[in-house]
């Protein structure tokens, strides 16, 4: 009998095979979770049959517009529920969502329409008169929502059949610019792939589900808000939108409304244990933290608050959080300063993405033992397409088919990675590295020490030392010579800053500290 011939590969039109994009968590959402809450946003409320149903809208409402599929569709949005809908409905037609960081400049964001090609702006109201004025620069539809004279409202009103078109998952979802803090930003392209499992990634590490309520203190805008627009989605949880940081609010928020999730930068999680609201919380609250690492202190200080914070690590072009500090019970163990520790590394690739490596400039691997330095590389699903418009950034970007990151880190035994500095933040004085981490995690377990800075200033002899930038809690009493002996004790001498500068940081609209301002500052001469 002659061997049977082997099945036909299937083809993309064939019922074993669906293209993957974030956008297919909406449909499932609203037929399993239709009659619960979605979304609250101030005053207004809404189920995922009606999220779903006003994503659709929105998709007839960019074809009655002359919208096309590949068209760039800008959003100048706060935390809502408005960009909620435009997560959704923006690439469930066909289009590309370019997110604007909402505390750019004019000139900046003039500049990112121009370069992304972008044909319409949605804004809400908070940002009309800087959405006119760069959408009229750039001679482009403008569409304000909310208000008095609420013109998104009114095209869903009146908008015809959705439009919903499938994905090519490895089509141009959204372009999320960089900060530009060292040049002009550039566009990371995201794909409905990555998108897709980076969101299942985050809905599993985060363990949210139809019974979460997350708060929105990320920026929806900064890497889509790490793609927890989907992910919650995805889950069925309610996303609590909250329009701009304001601590007292999220202090309500925790203590009234059920809150059990929410995302935020180190400075973010300080301002909140800082706020004269801070109480320890009845129920735990789960917490994810990225942008810089957090202090041993700080995890130690929202620990006893009742939040329970995750260390996630990622960039802009990694979708958010790449990585995750996926904790392991054998570490409940530990005494409190071994489990901060613990807690204050990056950890692992997140269950989408590959493994982390710590390489050479050569691109080879250094030994994994928790001490030689080496630059942070990644590769895998949730990784960039590239950088609109600029093959040569995105040449620049790889090492052997890896991404670079530009974070110093070493490797642990267990495969955790930790950082130990950005590439650009490490300061070498008298030919030894200094990683300003290090010395910024010594001054913030001070008592008296909210949040610090380190930052190298210009030496003579010794070519670069460090300088730090402290903020003090409020009513504290601390000299710069106290707390410069503090140091002392804890680091070896040559690590130890030179001058301290008692201030508050600058900070970006995500909450990372702008070393590159402080930097400014000491060229300027405040530091000296």
């Amino acid at each position: 009998m002659a061997d049977a011939a082997p099945p036909e590969a299937p083809t993309p039109a064939d019922f074993t095979f669906a293209p993957l994009s974030p956008v297919s968590f909406l449909s499932r959402a609203a037929a399993v979770f239709g009659e619960r809450t979605a979304i609250v946003d101030g005053e207004l409320t809404f189920t995922y049959a009606e999220f779903h149903q006003r994503s659709g809208q929105l998709t007839a409402a960019l074809a009655d517009l002359g919208v096309q599929p590949g068209d760039r569709v800008a959003a100048l949005c706060a935390n809502s529920h408005v960009m909620l809908e435009l997560h959704h409905g923006v690439p469930g037609f066909g289009a590309v969502l370019v997110p604007l960081n909402i505390r750019l400049s004019e000139a900046e964001l003039g500049y990112i329409l121009e370069h992304s090609g972008a044909t319409l702006l949605v804004a809400t109201a908070e940002f009309a008169e800087a959405a006119r004025t760069i959408a009229d620069a750039a001679g482009i539809r403008v569409i304000v929502a909310g208000g008095a004279d609420d013109e998104y409202e009114a095209l869903l009103t009146t908008a015809t059949a959705p439009v919903w078109r499938d994905a090519d998952e490895r089509g141009l979802l959204a372009i999320n610019y960089t900060s530009g803090t060292t040049g002009r930003p550039k566009g990371v392209m995201y794909h409905h792939r990555g998108a897709y499992l980076q969101s299942l990634a985050m809905a599993y590490h985060t363990g949210i589900g139809p019974g979460s309520a997350y708060l929105w203190t990320l920026p929806m805008f900064h890497c889509d808000g790490w793609c927890f627009p989907w992910a919650l989605t995805a889950a069925g949880a309610t996303h609590v939108c909250l329009r701009a940081i304001d601590t007292a609010q999220i202090w309500r928020h925790l203590t009234e409304d059920g809150i059990t999730h929410f995302s935020a930068a180190p400075t973010v999680l300080t301002m909140i244990a800082e706020d004269p609201a801070a109480a320890t919380l009845d129920h735990t609250v789960h917490a994810t933290t990225g942008g810089a690492p957090p202090s041993p202190s700080l995890l130690a200080r929202m620990a006893d608050l009742g939040v329970e914070v995750t260390h996630l690590y990622g960039l802009t072009e990694t979708f958010g959080p790449i990585a995750v500090n996926q904790w392991q019970p054998e570490w409940d163990a530990g005494d409190a300063d071994a489990r901060a520790l613990l807690k204050a590394r990056q950890g692992i690739g997140n269950i989408s993405a590959g493994l982390l490596r710590v390489v050479t400039p050569d691109g080879d691997d250094v030994p994994a033992d928790g001490a030689t330095e080496g630059e942070l590389v990644a590769r895998g699903n949730n990784v960039m397409l590239g950088y609109y418009r600029d093959p040569d950034a995105t040449a620049g970007a790889t090492v052997n088919g890896w991404l670079r990151t530009g974070d110093v880190a070493v490797m642990h035994p267990d495969g955790y990675a930790e950082i130990r500095d950005r590439s650009k933040d490490v300061i070498i004085s008298g030919g030894e590295n200094i990683a300003s981490v290090e010395v910024e995690r010594v001054l913030d377990s001070h008592p008296d020490v909210v949040e610090s800075a380190v930052v190298a200033r210009p030496d003579d002899r010794w070519g670069e030392v460090p300088v730090a930038y402290v903020t003090v809690r409020h009513g504290a009493d601390l000299c710069a010579d106290a707390l410069v002996e503090f140091a002392r004790e804890h680091l070896a001498r040559f690590k130890v800053p030179k001058h301290v500068v008692f201030a508050e940081l600058p900070k970006t609209s995500t909450g990372k500290i702008q070393k590159n301002v402080l930097r400014r500052q000491v060229e300027q001469g405040d530091a000296s």
